[in-house]
């Protein structure tokens, strides 16, 4: 399962009547491939997971397999309680995908060996390849991460906390632990505001939410920052990524409906986010479609 360029998470679309729209989803992730999208993460934050059924969590990972044909590799969401978690890693496996993101448990607080016992009962259940993505109650000590090196199906470790200095102690302690091939993600939300940080400890590797709705954008910054060309990375950050940020952290949950809203403004309308989010403002979405103008003029 190789890795690389920028990394999709297509959202989750819902019709009128509120039920996953089938057709719709498979023309979102059917764009996102073609237009250059290094891999597929179906299911997973942007996707609504905390939102879906497992029979909808199903059908989403195998629209996303189908929709890719093998062009790149497909990953899907698991997380919650236990015995959900390792349904979904089953109900992933069936439905094709290639590997695992696997979320933050339940919403309780543990101890770093519960989080590594946590990933290891969720490996039992599946041969699938797992990234263990570390945000909100789901925090890793750099000990606790070398032992997720002592699982064989876990290859990669997703940071949404934003702390490098720890970061950068988790990256040794598992370079340490082991010399087989172990995967570090920047998982922010909006992580291109801090891909050239993550650079700077060695990891390249990020999950890019504009990608759904501005993939020129998107792949214009990846192509910078991998180029070197520090003055268009500026000017997007400046211009693009920062006022975007300002706008997201409007409202709790934006990090979806905006990107919700920016793929209806580029043409696919995919529907509301569920509840708890709530749907982008109508003064909000106007903001962003200038923002979406913003950014297509810095990139020509």
């Amino acid at each position: 399962m190789q890795l690389d360029g920028v990394l999709f998470f297509p959202v989750t679309p819902f019709g009128p009547d509120g039920e996953l729209a089938e057709d719709v989803l498979a023309k979102h992730v059917t764009r996102g491939v073609t237009e250059g999208a290094g891999g597929v993460f179906a299911a997973c934050g942007t996707g609504e997971f905390n939102a879906l059924g497992i029979d909808e969590y199903a059908r989403v990972v195998r629209i996303a397999v189908e929709s890719a044909g093998g062009r790149v590799p497909v990953l899907s969401g698991a997380g919650g309680s236990l015995p959900f978690a390792r349904e979904c890693a089953r109900r992933a496996a069936d439905a094709g995908a290639d590997g695992l993101l696997l979320l933050p448990p339940y919403l309780v607080s543990a101890p770093a060996d519960g989080l590594v016992r946590y990933v290891r009962e969720v490996a039992a259940a599946t041969d699938l390849p797992i990234i263990v993505y570390q945000r909100a109650n789901a925090r890793f000590t750099a000990a606790a991460a070398a032992a997720l090196t002592e699982i064989p199906s876990v290859v990669g470790f997703k940071d949404g906390l934003g702390d490098i200095d720890a970061m950068q102690r988790i990256i040794l302690a598992v370079r340490e632990a082991t010399d087989r091939d172990f995967t570090f993600f920047n998982g922010l939300p909006t992580a291109e505001m801090t891909v050239p940080a993550y650079r700077g400890i060695g990891v390249s590797l990020y999950s890019s939410a504009v990608f759904c709705f501005l993939p020129e954008v998107a792949l214009a910054f990846h192509k910078a920052v991998t180029a070197g060309d520090d003055d268009l990375v500026r000017r997007l950050l400046a211009g693009f990524y920062r006022p975007l940020v300002e706008l997201r952290d409007l409202v709790p949950g934006y990090a979806v409906s905006l990107v919700k809203a920016g793929v209806a403004l580029r043409g696919l309308d995919v529907g509301p986010v569920r509840p708890p989010l709530v749907d982008a403002a109508p003064e909000h979405v106007a903001r962003l479609e200038k923002l979406i103008a913003t950014g297509l003029d810095i990139v020509g």
